[in-house]
């Protein structure tokens, strides 16, 4: 199999005040560049998804690809839009996605959802913590997407609704002393993300 990644922004950081949540600063570098790092994509097979102008991203060398459909029905749209994208790269059989405002995500991310995915034989996977489940966070067969985009025209808006009618593999993390999946949404979260990361970062937690 050959991999994608999409970072999902396509939010609009409502609790955070508006604006880009994972522009915002954390330490010296955006919550976007600490995603970025830990996914560590190879070259060519990111791709983000955010709406309304992309030059706010021109920083970035990744395509930034807006909702899948105009009215931003929640973050399945997100994901149709990068599976849409993924499909035009040649080879690439699987999409991860994963939100733009975690920033400690666990550096084994991809590997150990595509080896549980395997394992269970579903078609999706997805990330879990702490006895949550979390399906934004999740592992996309690029088969799917008619199925995806014939789901959100009927009106779904689930992420654990769609994938559960197929199967999906949960993939669970220990919390040590912080939550892998750890969200900024708001500004009493990013002082709490700004605590936790020399924590992350000395501890060196993957």
């Amino acid at each position: 199999m050959t991999l994608a990644y999409a970072i999902l922004a396509g939010g609009k950081a409502t609790r955070m005040g508006g604006g880009d949540k994972p522009l915002r600063r954390l330490g010296d570098r955006t919550i976007l560049d600490h995603v970025i790092e830990r996914l560590a994509a190879p070259a060519g097979r990111l791709v983000l998804n955010a709406n309304d102008d992309p030059s706010r991203f021109a920083g970035y060398s990744f395509p930034v690809v807006a909702d899948a459909m105009a009215d931003h029905p929640g973050p399945l749209a997100g994901i149709l839009a990068g599976l849409d994208w993924a499909a035009t790269q040649a080879g690439v059989t699987d999409l991860l996605s994963v939100p733009g405002d975690c920033p400690f995500i666990p550096r084994d991310l991809a590997s150990r959802m595509i080896e549980r995915r395997a394992a269970k034989g579903t078609p999706f996977a997805c990330a879990a913590s702490g006895g949550w489940t979390h399906p934004v966070i999740g592992l996309w067969p690029v088969s799917c997407r008619d199925d995806l985009r014939a789901g959100l025209a009927g009106g779904e808006r689930k992420i654990d609704r769609f994938t559960g009618r197929y199967g999906c593999a949960a993939v669970e993390w220990p919390i040590e002393g912080h939550d892998p999946f750890f969200n900024v949404n708001t500004p009493d979260e990013l002082q709490q993300a700004e605590a936790l990361l020399p924590l992350v970062n000395g501890r060196g937690i993957s």
